[in-house]
């Protein structure tokens, strides 16, 4: 009996500790993520160009009148390509907002230099024995607008015979194809290498945290990075971070949105990341890659270089249409699961599964807690009739207890063949808090990871399933004008999980212990204020587990009518 209850006292400090530690570092004390993937000594792509850091911002659409556009617009996605330099530095998702408010505009991932969090991609070319376009090139477009099934090439010819050209092309959602060539018309041959670049300026406005890593991130051959961040780069200066991959991709990440680049399958690039300078929300950053080696071309010939960028909402099954279609090793990677990911993925899948059955997440939520509880209804009525058979055993324990006072080891030797002689599992109680932990954690990850429950309201007040509850007695529930701290801002929804664990607490059998009958007794209210900053969609799971467990506790009670009010073990 001591050890179950030490046990479940165990586990529920455990999982307090294990979600109160999440809000509080995630919130307080970003970290890097954990780390993994296989870096390499490989140098950095020698001489791509480094752009300079602006430090006279201008309003966006100024910057984007000064220079010539081809125009981006498909079902996703609008934008356009800057002409000078060929950078594709203008997109926005038309499909996800900034904020939930009404006419919030959409969510920006691209934004030319010279603008505030500046962000862009470019394609160019490294080499020896021509001159080549740069930053400040003028390119030649034969078309005015990219769209799905409208391709745009951009020519430059250098003067001394050689003919650049970028073939652009992209699909109705975030993916981009280029094809970089070059004709040698000149009098000898010359040496040039492609390359693929991301900058942006400032880190992500999403903190880089032990459970959900966002800023540099990649898989090179076959390996997922998650360890390289800002700091890091700012550190290593202009040396930065280098890969050397067979495949894979290189890009930024942000909780919910990636930009990357990714050479064509099977090729052989030198991949970095580095810093670029730049002070405070200024400081700039760098994802490139280039083949590992230099193509010369004689007289006469051409050479074709393949790669994509992307550049848009990380949507689990986008990111594995890609992975299986395009060859872009581990795409869905971008989506930092973490060690957990056996049971997110399936917690994902079912829940995605459900909303797309009833079409609103919130009783998808409901409806997986109706499942997780019908699964383990089994496991609780084993458990309760295992307490039914403890309350039996108690006059025997407690003889045991009185006898071997003074022996622990024969006590506990005498207890556990008593045990068995009764057929009775004293751990039972434990199962369905052990089952119900991993659930729990995993809706967590998949609420604050998943761009498909981004923004996903429920009913009346709850428009976010994916944010806290915004409704709070502590202001008067808007009345008041001011908005608590996050500690305590309890909404609705977690005043109610307080109340229904309380309720619980009062079903189960009282503690013989009245220490941990006191120590039981708090724990609603502390889980309370833990589970206020976390998402609505965990905190109605979780209501609605109590309250079904309060429905099933009531049912089987009546079927065991001895075991209410009777000293014991806490059961969930």
């Amino acid at each position: 009996m001591e050890n179950q209850r030490n046990m479940i006292l165990a586990l529920v400090l455990s999982a307090m500790v294990l979600f109160g530690w999440s809000a509080l570092s995630d919130r307080f004390f970003p970290t890097a993520a954990p780390k993994n993937g296989r870096p390499t000594a490989a140098a950095a792509p020698g001489a791509i160009p480094t752009p300079a850091v602006v430090r006279a911002l201008r309003p966006r659409e100024a910057v984007l009148r000064d220079s010539p556009r081809v125009r981006i617009d498909t079902p996703a996605v609008a934008g356009s390509i800057n002409l000078k330099g060929a950078r594709l530095d203008d997109l926005v998702l038309k499909e996800h907002d900034e904020t939930i408010a009404r006419g919030a505009p959409p969510v920006r991932l691209l934004s030319p230099e010279g603008a505030a969090r500046a962000a862009f991609a470019t394609f160019g070319w490294t080499g020896e024995g021509a001159a080549l376009p740069g930053g400040d090139t003028l390119w030649q477009a034969d078309g005015t607008l990219l769209a799905p099934g409208r391709a745009v090439t951009l020519s430059w010819t250098n003067g001394t015979g050689q003919i650049f050209r970028i073939r652009l092309s992209i699909d109705a959602n975030y993916m981009i194809s280029a094809e970089q060539s070059v004709a040698n018309g000149g009098a000898g041959p010359v040496a040039v290498r492609a390359f693929s670049l991301i900058r942006r300026t400032g880190e992500s406005v999403d903190p880089d945290t032990w459970t959900i890593h966002t800023g540099p991130v990649g898989v090179f051959d076959g390996v997922a990075q998650y360890d390289v961040n800002y700091p890091d780069l700012d550190a290593s200066g202009s040396a930065g971070r280098s890969f050397a991959t067979t495949g894979g991709w290189l890009g930024f990440t942000d909780k919910y949105w990636l930009t990357a680049l990714a050479p064509a399958p099977g090729a052989r690039v030198d991949a970095s990341f580095r810093a670029t300078g730049g002070e405070g929300g200024n400081k700039g950053y760098i994802a490139a890659f280039t083949p590992a080696e230099a193509t010369v071309l004689a007289r006469g010939k051409a050479v074709t270089t393949s790669s994509r960028l992307f550049a848009g909402a990380k949507e689990v099954a986008l990111l594995q249409a890609y992975e299986r279609d395009l060859k872009i090793t581990n795409f869905d990677k971008a989506i930092d699961w973490g060690w957990f990911g056996i049971v997110e993925r399936p917690i994902f899948w079912l829940l995605n599964w459900l909303f797309k059955a009833v079409g609103n997440f919130g009783v998808a939520i409901i409806l997986l807690t109706v499942i997780v509880r019908a699964l383990m209804f089994p496991i609780a009525q084993r458990q309760f009739a295992s307490m039914a058979g403890m309350r039996a055993v108690q006059p025997k324990v407690k003889a045991l207890q009185e006898r071997y006072k003074d022996d622990k080891p024969k006590l506990q030797q005498e207890m556990l063949e008593l045990y068995r002689r009764e057929k009775i599992n004293p751990f039972a109680g434990c199962l369905p808090i052990v089952l119900q932990i991993p659930v729990f954690y995993a809706l967590y990850k998949v609420l604050m990871l998943t761009t498909e429950m981004r923004h996903q309201p429920f009913v009346l007040w709850i428009r976010d399933l994916s944010a806290p509850d915004p409704l709070t007695p502590v202001n008067l529930f808007g009345l008041l004008p001011f908005t608590p701290p996050a500690f305590l801002a309890l909404g609705v929804l977690p005043i109610l999980l307080g109340i229904t664990m309380y309720v619980q607490f009062r079903l189960n059998p009282a503690q013989m212990d009245p220490v941990q009958q006191q120590v039981f007794s708090i724990m609603p209210w502390v889980f309370m204020f833990i589970m206020a900053p976390f998402a609505a969609g965990l905190q109605l799971y979780w209501v609605v587990s109590n309250v079904l467990a309060i429905a099933q506790q009531w049912w089987l009670y009546k079927q065991h009518p001895g075991l209410k009010n009777q000293p014991g073990p806490v059961t969930s």
